[in-house]
């Protein structure tokens, strides 16, 4: 079980600090421009940066408290933060009737709950 927690952490922690790193060193009209990321045209600078460092810390609380044994605790809170986030990018996702990302979202929203679910209960 321990591994497959460490593994799923690992890919979150991929995800979100490339997902998260990107919107934070790159333009809105560069991600939009990508024709993946419309969400980011109804939303301001500020908010697209905020996503990116909400995803970025998200991802480092994944697997620095677990990995340095300093505040382990924070490992599965940081896991319901990437919940909150999915189900939060799920509202938008469908508010804007776009459902392409959803399967992505989905598998994202599980791997946090597996997480905070596995960590929490050891």
């Amino acid at each position: 079980m321990n591994i497959a927690l460490w593994i799923a952490q690992g890919l979150l922690a991929f995800v979100y600090l490339v997902a998260g790193g990107l919107k934070l060193v790159r333009s809105r009209e560069q991600l939009v421009a990508t024709g993946r990321l419309d969400w980011m045209k109804d939303n301001s600078d500020a908010v697209v940066r905020a996503v990116g460092a909400i995803e970025v810390l998200g991802a480092l609380g994944v697997i620095l408290p677990a990995a340095t044994g300093i505040a382990p605790i924070l490992t599965p809170i940081a896991a319901v933060g990437l919940v909150i986030v999915q189900i939060g990018a799920l509202r938008v996702h469908l508010t804007r009737n776009e459902r392409q990302p959803l399967p992505a979202n989905v598998i994202l929203l599980l791997l946090a709950a597996f997480v905070a679910i596995g960590r929490f209960a050891s």
